[in-house]
This record gives C-alpha cells, sequence and structure tokens, in this order.
C-alpha cells in the first residue's frame, strides 16, 4: 500500500510498528510484517525505541521496502549529531522510503546501554526544519544537495494532556505544522472519549484534521500486570477499572488483551480518525490476530 496516497484519499490507515531485530536475523521481522502486509498502509520502523540496541531504523525500514512494504522510518535526534541525521534522510530517500517520523527520543537511562551519551545536538523543531529545507534542495550549511528528498512528514503529540499543558502542546504541534508535519501519533489510546478535549482544543485552534492527520496508538496489553502498571504510572494514558478487571476475569488473558486491541482500533476507525498504529511491543507475530479482529 502507498500511505501518502491512502492518507489523501481518506481512507481509514492501519500502521503497524515493526521493531527491528537485536542483531542481523531478520527471519521474524519479514515472516510478520508479510502476513498483514495487505492490510496495513505502512510499517513504523521505530529508532531505537526505549533507547534499546538493536538494528537501526534506517536498516530496518531498507529490508522492507526492498520486500515492497512501505515503512515509516522514525529519525531521532537522541543517537546521531546534524550531519550524520541529514545523511541517513538521504540515504533513506535513495534507497526508497517516503514516510519519515521525527522524533526526538528517550534519555539512554531507559535502555540497556546506560553508559551512552546522548548526542541531542539539534531540537525536533530544528530536526523538522532540517527536512523541510532537505526538501528544497539545500543542507543545513545552505549547501545545494544534487538531487532532493521528497517525503511525507510525520512526529509525535500528547493528546493526553489537559489545561495549559495541552494548550502548550497544542502551540508545538502548530509549529510542527508549520515546519511540514502532515501526520500525527499520539500515545497509547484505550478509550477513545479521552481524546474529546484534545480534538476539541484542535478544532478550536482551526488546525484541519482532515490534512493533517491525527493517528492514535493502540497498543497490546500483554499481561494483566503491564495494565495495572501502565494504568498507575503513565498519568496521561487512560486505563478504566473496568478494562482492567475484564482482563482479570478473562479465562485467556492474552486472547483478551488482543480482543481489546482490535475493538480499540474500530473505535478509533468509528469517530472519524485518519487510522490507527497498533504497536504490540515485541509481540509482533499477533498482529495479524488483532487487525483480522477489526
Amino acid at each position: 500500500m502507498d500511505l501518502k496516497r491512502s492518507l489523501e484519499a481518506g481512507d481509514f490507515v492501519v500502521i503497524a510498528e515493526m521493531e527491528p531485530p537485536k542483531g542481523v536475523d531478520i527471519t521474524a521481522m519479514v515472516s510478520n510484517a508479510t502476513k498483514v502486509k495487505e492490510e496495513v498502509a505502512a510499517f513504523m520502523v521505530p529508532e531505537m525505541s526505549n533507547a534499546v540496541m538493536r538494528m537501526s531504523a534506517l536498516g530496518g525500514a531498507m529490508i522492507l521496502q526492498g520486500k515492497r512494504m512501505d515503512t515509516i522510518m522514525q529519525v531521532c535526534c537522541r543517537d546521531r549529531n546534524r550531519i550524520a541525521l541529514q545523511a541517513d534522510l538521504l540515504a533513506a530517500s535513495a534507497c526508497g522510503i517516503r514516510n519519515i517520523m521525527a522524533v526526538t527520543g528517550e534519555a539512554p537511562s531507559f535502555g540497556d546501554h546506560h553508559q551512552a551519551t546522548a548526542v541531542y545536538d539539534i531540537t525536533i523543531d530544528e530536526l523538522l526544519q532540517t527536512i523541510q529545507g532537505l526538501q528544497t534542495g539545500k543542507d543545513m550549511a545552505g549547501i545545494e544537495l544534487t538531487g532532493s528528498p521528497e517525503f511525507l512528514v510525520g512526529s509525535t503529540v500528547n493528546a493526553g494532556l489537559e489545561g495549559s499543558a495541552l494548550s502548550q502542546e497544542i502551540e508545538a504541534m502548530k509549529r510542527k505544522i508549520d515546519a511540514g508535519v502532515r501526520f500525527f501519533i499520539t500515545p497509547p489510546v484505550f478509550d477513545v472519549a479521552a481524546m474529546e478535549p484534545f480534538m476539541c482544543e484542535t478544532a478550536s485552534q482551526h488546525i484541519d484534521t482532515k490534512h493533517i492527520h491525527i493517528i492514535p496508538s493502540v497498543v497490546l496489553l500483554k499481561s494483566l500486570g503491564m495494565a495495572r502498571y501502565m494504568a498507575k504510572n503513565m498519568k496521561h494514558i487512560r486505563i478504566s477499572d473496568a478494562l482492567i478487571k475484564r482482563i482479570q476475569n478473562a479465562p485467556d488473558k492474552v486472547r483478551e488483551c488482543v480482543r481489546i486491541a482490535s475493538e480499540t482500533v474500530s473505535d478509533i476507525k468509528s469517530n472519524g480518525f485518519s487510522g490507527a498504529m497498533i504497536s504490540t511491543m515485541g509481540w509482533e507475530d499477533r498482529l495479524q490476530d488483532i487487525i483480522h479482529g477489526i
């Protein structure tokens, strides 16, 4: 499928997160992606999410793109300076990668290499401006390129904030839009009604969500313990007591969690969002079950 074309046509898109391996064996990644490639608009390839070292997003995206699967390559401020970021973006474009997801990246203290030094040479706003500059044919030093890339650019927005924090997030979102962002991925959603304050604020700020696409994340809960942990410790993510009780009472808790993920994607679709991004947190073999349950 073609993500940009699908979004422009007003189709509901399903994006599947596909973690590259921690190693060089790509068998599972390719197999899991191949099983759902007809139902998925694009595969989001993270750049070492949670600061855990693994194959780069550029490498993972190139592998899937080479097998005729549309990808979204995550570009992260954490690990590379401005020279390396620009080099990766040019390489991605030359290899047929047309979709980019710009993120700041979690600090190395979250990951498995605590001694690593974070780079953060440029901010997320500067990264987006850099992408925009490359697309106009010049690098950050103002030097002309021999051929310029063309990307559909995405970034993140925290739709779970409230009050003044939400207003500040909307202002940051507007800056990103001015810098060329056309789709936004939200944190995990388990109750679509929790998105209402955010959507009301975007409407009041005249953000056209028919052309600026909001794509909520759907995370596969892997256990009752995971649901309880997220409900307690992630204050911008709403997981109701009823949902936790539903998992608790289920005879097959994994199957129930898969069913919840499928239902959440369906709710997102029925509420008029542009799409949903499914994250299975390493259980990519469950993607097929989630998608077929929508």
